[in-house]
């Protein structure tokens, strides 16, 4: 099992066995290289802790648990996390600033902590089998385990096919299970507890003017850049063109004595192509600039992205995000990124101006009669994406037709859910009816702030956020041995984020309008009005051109494994009707390739189907 996280840990591994407990450690040593060797236990080895991830706050918290009579033997933030344990209980994870997840095993008590960080940066995986508990970092060491069982689970297709993903706490794996971020899980007795103990609690209070709340984000962004910037490895930041990474790399500039490193990758297509604007960036702070020019090649990477992802995911920018891990890893160990900002402060404009629009709308519909009426448009509305943007109004008229967390679901789904239904070879139905939609709209609905804007980007940030963004920055980076810190993601900046109403985060059609002007202030002025390029892939000229026939040969050929799963029908005719351009098609057709992919990577058994770290624990599951 933890050979299978070899990928994650290169610098060394290590082993504790006690009576029902066995810890096991890959290390990336980054902190006290020396001395922060893992399985790593308190003074008197009554404890054991095996942990993935950074807590940069340590320093802060080493003369508070000192004072109270810990003694601290190595310089690591690891055994920071130990000492808070034996002095705060489970509620040591509200002390830590950071992205974490870890396992301690108190010998005293016999009892097991397991907890990840607010956000959901760094994965856990667990499940029981055979009456054991099994955790961790990845779904490969776990499946490594001469108990596992990797019956797929059928019931969530529907969500992976519409959303690209499998929704937490679900895996494509019945018996599987993602811990939550923001949660932690306890085993003692043989009883198994989860509990949340994070949460963003303030939406839109803080009404003070722009200047004050920009004063406030400015200091906070520079203090996260600042506490993400100790290592004792090479430390650099990825660069896009975007204002996102801009800014991370302007405060890395400012609090750094040396040249910042950045690394770039590009493509040869300038539609996927940011190597100017991140240029400008670049020069503008004296970086050590790496770019690199890659022309993907999907059948060089294909396989290996499948297998570093665990599950099925959809998103095709893991395979970009695969190509920037590796160039910057030639460079640095650690590297900083932007990622966090869009969902943080109102930057996906084109789905949070419309959902604001139709908040705002709906109070106009005139009760079930106005609903009816805009279902009825929203299905015979031209769908064409030759149409200019303004009149594409089919998906405002069917969201108009619902109500806003139903507007919220089918905005976030990539694929409609009549269309993945017939995928699956179902009848159309009523889409609410399905598990997802449930627990999608569960969380939006749950958000207390009255503005439709705020509940999206709660929604986004508990449901989107983990599932999608973070799972491919982690494993991308990671099969790389390269460690991703997200300054916009520390929890004190999210906080913040939410704390500011939605009209000061976006402005008419304009996203991220604080961010903006940071930018604006701190960047090339030149980046304002250059066009945005997506971090993407070609997909759609690919299936429909050079790799054509190989999806053919793998999805609808005699060796197809989702054709027993799917009907093959359905993904025959969306190939026969695909034209470049056609996004819906695009994606479906990828998401099903991918899937295919996965299923023959991974040999799961269809005719069944009905960490840094690893982990078994000897527990019952009641």
């Amino acid at each position: 099992m933890n050979a299978a996280l070899a990928h994650r840990g290169p610098d060394g591994d290590g082993f504790h066995d006690d009576g029902p407990v066995t810890l096991a450690h890959r290390r990336l040593a980054i902190i006290d290289r020396a001395g922060g060797a893992q399985p790593m236990s308190n003074e008197d080895g009554t404890c054991w802790i095996v942990f993935n991830g950074e807590i940069y706050n340590h320093r802060a918290l080493r003369p508070v648990l000192e004072a109270r009579g810990h003694r601290f033997r190595t310089l690591s933030d690891t055994e920071t996390i130990l000492h808070a344990w034996e002095e705060y209980g489970t509620a040591c994870v509200e002390r830590l600033w950071g992205m974490f997840a870890f396992a301690i095993f108190d010998s005293r008590t016999r009892e097991l902590f397991i907890a990840r960080d607010r956000l959901g940066k760094k994965p856990l995986f667990y499940a029981v089998f055979d009456g054991v508990l099994h955790f961790a970092s990845e779904l490969g060491a776990l499946g490594a385990s001469p108990a596992w069982r990797g019956d797929l689970d059928l019931s969530a297709l529907e969500g992976y096919l519409s959303l690209g993903y499998f929704l937490a706490p679900n895996t494509a794996y019945r018996h599987v299970r993602k811990l939550e971020p923001g949660c932690w899980l306890h085993v003692r007795n043989g009883r198994i507890a989860t509990s949340r103990y994070w949460d963003v609690t303030e939406f839109g209070t803080d009404h003070r003017d722009e200047g004050a709340l920009l004063a406030d984000v400015d200091t906070a962004l520079g203090t996260a850049v600042r506490d993400r910037l100790e290592s004792e490895v090479p430390l650099g930041a990825f660069l896009s063109g975007g204002i996102d990474s801009g800014l991370v790399v302007s405060y890395m500039a400012d609090a750094q004595t040396g040249p910042v490193v950045t690394a770039t990758v590009g493509f040869a297509d300038a539609a996927h192509n940011e190597l100017r604007a991140a240029g400008l960036t670049a020069a503008r702070f004296h970086t050590q600039h790496h770019e690199q020019v890659v022309a993907p090649r999907l059948e060089e990477v294909f396989d290996q992205v499948v297998d570093h992802l665990g599950e099925p995911m959809a998103d095709s920018s893991a395979v970009p995000t695969w190509y920037v891990s590796q160039s910057a890893r030639r460079h640095v160990t650690v590297a900083l990124s932007g990622d966090g900002g869009d969902e943080t402060f109102a930057g996906y404009d084109f789905r949070y101006v419309p959902h604001m629009w139709e908040g705002r709308a709906r109070g106009l519909v005139p009760g079930a009669p106005g609903r009816r009426l805009a279902r009825w448009l929203g299905t015979r509305w031209p769908r064409a994406r030759a149409l200019p943007r303004p009149l594409r109004l089919g998906t405002i008229f069917e969201n108009l037709s619902r109500d806003p967390a139903a507007g919220y679901y089918l905005d976030l789904c990539f694929l409609k859910p009549p269309d993945a239904r017939a995928i699956l070879g179902l009848p159309a139905g009523e889409f609410t009816d399905s598990p997802v939609y449930e627990a999608v709209t569960d969380v939006y609905r749950r958000c207390p702030s009255p503005e439709p804007l705020q509940r999206a980007q709660y929604a986004d940030l508990k449901v989107y956020m983990p599932n999608d963004p973070l799972v491919k920055v982690d494993r991308m980076s990671m099969a790389h041995s390269l460690e991703v810190r997200s300054p916009l993601l520390d929890h004190r900046v999210v906080e913040l984020a939410f704390r500011i109403p939605s009209a000061r985060k976006l402005r008419g059609r304009t996203g991220k309008v604080l961010l903006r002007e940071l930018a604006r202030r701190r960047l090339p002025a030149e980046l304002a009005t250059m066009p945005k390029r997506g971090f993407t892939l070609p997909i759609g000229e690919w299936i429909a051109g050079p790799y054509r026939q190989a999806f053919t040969d793998d999805v609808l050929g005699a060796q197809s494994r989702v054709g027993t799963i799917l009907d093959s029908h359905a993904v025959r005719r969306l190939l026969g009707e695909f034209q470049p351009g056609m996004a819906s098609h695009a994606y479906a057709l990828w998401a099903v390739w991918l899937l295919e992919k996965w299923l023959r990577r991974q040999h799961v058994p269809i005719a069944g189907v009905s960490a840094a770290m690893t982990a078994s624990f000897a527990a019952t599951a009641r």
